[in-house]
């Protein structure tokens, strides 16, 4: 059976038990707590030794790389989700590596200056973080703009394209991002956490963490 080892606040490890469930995957989920260092332990440097989440463990068969495990996933199930035609195949890829390449990147920059380096107890990177909303300007205007045209990220057929740029979006709301001027992407967003695919892994992202959040801010 299929093994994948995340977090439960990794958006790349939420985006791969997204795609298993999608394509209809049976796994066995394993948290890794990364706060206690369980990700720098040799048992699971074994699985990856880049010491990240996700990772997974197929029967033996070992891989790290969100993109690269949703892409394995899909051929390995033969899913429409990453067609086999190979202009279609072109797009999905395209809209992947532009979420994780770009948008994915700043989002980063601004998820952890608002998310993570409160609970540690640091001060915020401000030219990183102004870097990363100075961006997020100028790209999901794009999204928004290819979801006006079709309903899905990479056309007319859900992909793991929408897989990838949904699970980057959850942290948002906790991460103060204003995404309701975009509207298809507000529209896209809604409807796709309603699926079960998504739904199985969460309700919402980050309870837990945006009471911790509230508790930090109130001392």
């Amino acid at each position: 059976m299929l093994t994948i080892y995340g977090s439960d606040l990794s958006a790349p490890a939420n985006k791969v038990r997204f795609a298993a469930n999608a394509i209809g995957v049976k796994y066995e989920y394993k948290r890794v707590d990364l706060r206690a260092g369980d990700h720098l332990k040799p048992e699971f440097l074994a699985v990856n030794p880049v010491g990240k989440v996700p990772a997974v463990d197929d029967g033996g068969f070992r891989m790290f790389e969100s993109n690269a495990i949703i892409r394995y996933l899909a051929d390995k199930n033969n899913s429409p989700l990453y067609p086999r035609d190979l202009r279609e195949r072109a797009v999905v890829d395209m809209w992947l590596d532009f979420g994780s390449m770009h948008v994915g990147t700043v989002l980063s920059k601004v998820i952890y200056n608002r998310i993570f380096v409160p609970l540690r107890g640091l001060p915020a990177d401000e030219n990183s973080l102004q870097e990363g909303l100075k961006f997020l300007e100028r790209f999901l205007p794009v999204v928004d703009g290819q979801l006006a045209k079709n309903k899905y990220i990479a056309g007319a057929k859900f992909t793991l394209a929408d897989i990838n740029l949904l699970a980057l979006f959850d942290p948002c709301e906790i991460a103060a991002i204003d995404i309701s001027p975009y509207k298809n992407i507000v529209r896209w967003r809604a409807a796709l956490r309603k699926e079960k695919f998504y739904t199985d892994c969460h309700q919402a992202y980050g309870v837990s963490l945006k009471e911790r959040l509230a508790a930090v801010k109130a001392k």
